[in-house]
């Protein structure tokens, strides 16, 4: 009976003591659009208001509050139709609750109201409402060469700070091999929003958020020791249990052996599992 007790006992230690990732999920309100000009009707304005709260609610990732709740959000979305040159036009206005800071304005147009972008007017309604940080926890990105697998376990925690519990440096020159296992930590930002293609450099890239890192290394190769990567996107799979660098990589080595060895010249974290 003590024995179990006592195990009872270390198990809630355990779990108690364990980092706690909380999703901040935010509040948005949106307003029934209104009508504006001629042209457009009460109709128009009311499917307007139910296509872009059904389309904001799919996604999961914030409190949808329509009709009377909307001016209890913590961003209120205030939107009109209207026609312009024989085009059906959506416009809305995105602003902060708690200060009455406009913060960006959308608009659509089509033909029609069924033709237009209702997930392009979303996203750009959503553009600076915080996205839940789905960074946080523990990840590990593991490259298999030669000589043996190079690690990288990073947990990303919510005030912003980075615990490096493992950063394998490695350099090949034929015929030797250097493996430093570093550890340390560090700093990130974090800019997170519905998934989107950018063109960066000339190519269209899919992010669902855009990322630097900072970190400060023990027992790195010299040239690691400090590291800092700006720009990088992240690009998550559907269950957030994956992602992948869609633009840049962490660098971790150096292969001046050729292509037999490794097939770049430097190698670079991409993919990360998550592991906590």
């Amino acid at each position: 009976m003590k024995k179990a007790v006592l195990f009872f006992i270390l198990l809630i230690t355990t779990i108690t003591t364990l980092p706690v990732f909380a999703q901040r999920i935010y509040t948005v309100g949106i307003l029934p659009f209104e009508t504006y000009g001629s042209g457009v009707t009460a109709a128009d304005a009311a499917e307007a208001t139910r296509l872009v709260t059904t389309e904001m609610s799919s996604w999961g990732i914030m409190t949808i509050l329509p009709g009377g709740q909307a001016n209890d959000g913590e961003y209120i979305v205030r939107g009109q139709v209207s026609r312009q040159n024989n085009q059906i036009v959506i416009s809305a206005t995105t602003t902060e609750a708690r200060s009455g800071k406009a913060l960006n304005t959308s608009k659509e147009q089509a033909a029609t109201l069924r033709e237009i972008s209702i997930v392009t007017l979303c996203a750009q309604i959503a553009e600076n409402i915080p996205f839940p940080n789905y960074l946080l926890g523990k990840w590990q990105s593991t490259i298999n060469m030669i000589d043996g697998p190079v690690i990288c376990i990073l947990e990303f925690r919510s005030d912003r700070t980075v615990q490096v519990d493992r950063f394998d440096t490695w350099e090949h020159s034929a015929p030797d091999s250097l493996r430093y296992q570093a550890i340390g930590n560090g700093t990130y930002t974090y800019a997170g929003y519905l998934r989107r293609t950018v063109n960066i450099a000339g190519r269209q890239v899919a992010t669902d958020a855009t990322v630097g890192i900072n970190l400060s290394l023990e027992d790195a190769l010299p040239k690691y020791v400090d590291l800092s990567v700006g720009g990088l996107r992240v690009l998550f799979d559907d269950s957030k249990t994956s992602f992948e660098l869609s633009y840049g990589g962490i660098p971790c080595g150096d292969n001046h052996s050729g292509p037999q060895v490794y097939p770049a010249e430097n190698v670079y974290y991409t993919k990360f599992i998550k592991i906590r």
